[in-house]
């Protein structure tokens, strides 16, 4: 691990325990049952099992990025311009890295245990794609041939994610003026909602501007506008083992896939198509959904 990293471990670490910390502690005081023991164990579970294939997998993307470093099309010379440009340019990149990660299936079965939780709290910030170190780095080459160094390009990425960390909360309401540019737990409890209208929004990890450059930002209703969140799946696990919870939605794949008298494109509609498509229309994409919901709330 690189010295910048180690520095963000260990500023970051106490951070995280003091913040949880406090949030179970007013949960408790207020009844409101944020926690409880499964879910916070599967997402520690997750976590390591997307840390270990990180750190085993990092040679390889590093070595990748040096390459391309190697054949950088722009030299920087403006310290602080790079630095300014490193975050906006990652923060955009990840935006469609995430937003791939929901609107084509054969990603969403790795990012789906992610959104699994039924729950909101921090700890379910580190409830992990598990797979996603696996390919994550190919949005971010074009950063190397941008000019910015391998390691800058990771230090940004595991900075950026402390503030992915901190968002998911239901106890921090809105915040003032952030919420004009910057992801928000406001923003991110949209995110993690299985209402139709909250389904693939906020996609953002720490500006929200891309959100609402390319159409995907949903704003969070009060009760009275709007139903209350409803956190987890649009159809949770049944049962959320610790292999299930990682290889579900791959199962179900395969077992559309399988399905007799599908051609072809069907089959690779399956694969590639949005979540929640089906050949006879026995399931629907979020996109479905919110129609569906429209046309019930207008009759």
């Amino acid at each position: 691990m690189h010295l910048r990293e180690q520095w963000l471990l260990l500023i970051s670490t106490p951070y995280y325990l003091i913040i949880i910390g406090i949030e179970v502690l007013l949960s408790h005081l207020q009844h409101k049952k944020l926690y409880t023991v499964k879910d916070t164990v599967a997402n520690v579970y997750l976590m390591i099992l997307n840390s270990s294939i990180d750190l085993c997998f990092r040679i390889i993307y590093l070595a990748v990025f040096e390459i391309c470093y190697q054949h950088k099309l722009i030299n920087w010379q403006n310290v602080v311009l790079y630095w300014i440009c490193l975050v906006l340019a990652e923060d955009f990149l990840y935006y469609w890295l995430h937003r791939f990660d929901h609107e084509i299936r054969f990603f969403w079965a790795t990012h789906v245990t992610h959104h699994s939780s039924q729950k909101m709290n921090f700890t379910v910030g580190f409830r992990s794609s598990v797979f996603q170190p696996l390919y994550r780095f190919i949005y971010f080459i074009p950063l190397a041939f941008a000019g910015f160094q391998p390691l800058d390009i990771i230090f940004i990425y595991s900075a950026t994610q402390i503030w992915g960390i901190f968002v998911h909360t239901e106890l921090i309401n809105k915040m003032g003026i952030l919420e004009y540019f910057m992801v928000t737990p406001s923003h991110h409890r949209v995110h993690h909602g299985s209402n139709p209208k909250y389904l693939d929004k906020n996609m953002g990890m720490f500006l929200i501007i891309w959100d609402k450059l390319f159409g995907t930002f949903q704003k969070e209703l009060r009760d009275e506008e709007y139903q209350p969140i409803n956190y987890g799946l649009t159809k949770n696990i049944e049962n959320p083992n610790a292999v299930n919870i990682v290889f579900h939605e791959w199962n179900a794949i395969i077992k559309d896939v399988k399905q007799p008298h599908l051609s072809f494109k069907q089959k690779i509609k399956y694969l590639f198509g949005p979540p929640g498509w089906s050949h006879d229309g026995s399931r629907k994409t979020s996109n479905e959904l919110r129609k569906e919901e429209i046309e019930n709330y207008i009759k």
